[in-house]
């Protein structure tokens, strides 16, 4: 049982912000660092959606989605036991605030790729979906300066 009123709980919470979380963008970072992909800037607050990870001139956003904060399906999708509601409600905003961001992103012209955080787990896939994104898109590239 909370030992504060609601709007004060309401207030502290309000004022905590998320800082790079460890358990999923840091671990991601030091991958891409040990694969030696480079080209990427970390938390850009200028490109929609605020991604965690974005290669510019391939156009390619990442983000690194928390099991519990977007509701991944896979992992069970639980909710605390207290203040249900609250929590349902939370996680469905997120989860509906992460399709905008992606549609927008891509009608803009970026590709985007989401990385549930229990997939960090098995992080060659993880990497092989990166260089396989940029890669393609180098390709690309270089197939329309040659038709250019």
């Amino acid at each position: 049982m909370d030992t504060i009123s609601p709007a004060t709980r309401s207030s502290v919470m309000a004022m905590v912000r998320s800082n790079r979380n460890k358990s999923t963008e840091w671990r991601l970072r030091a991958s891409l660092v040990r694969a030696g992909i480079r080209g990427w800037n970390l938390n850009p607050t200028d490109v929609f959606g605020k991604p965690d990870f974005v290669f510019r001139s391939e156009r390619l956003a990442v983000f690194v989605d928390g099991c519990f904060w977007h509701g991944c399906i896979a992992c069970g999708g639980k909710t605390p036991r207290s203040n249900t509601v609250y929590w349902e409600r939370k996680i469905e905003r997120n989860r509906r605030r992460d399709r905008l961001v992606s549609v927008q992103l891509r009608r803009d012209g970026w590709r985007v790729i989401r990385i549930w955080e229990h997939e960090l787990g098995t992080i060659g896939s993880v990497m092989a979906r990166i260089s396989k994104a940029l890669a393609s898109e180098v390709s690309r590239a270089l197939l329309a300066g040659r038709q250019g």
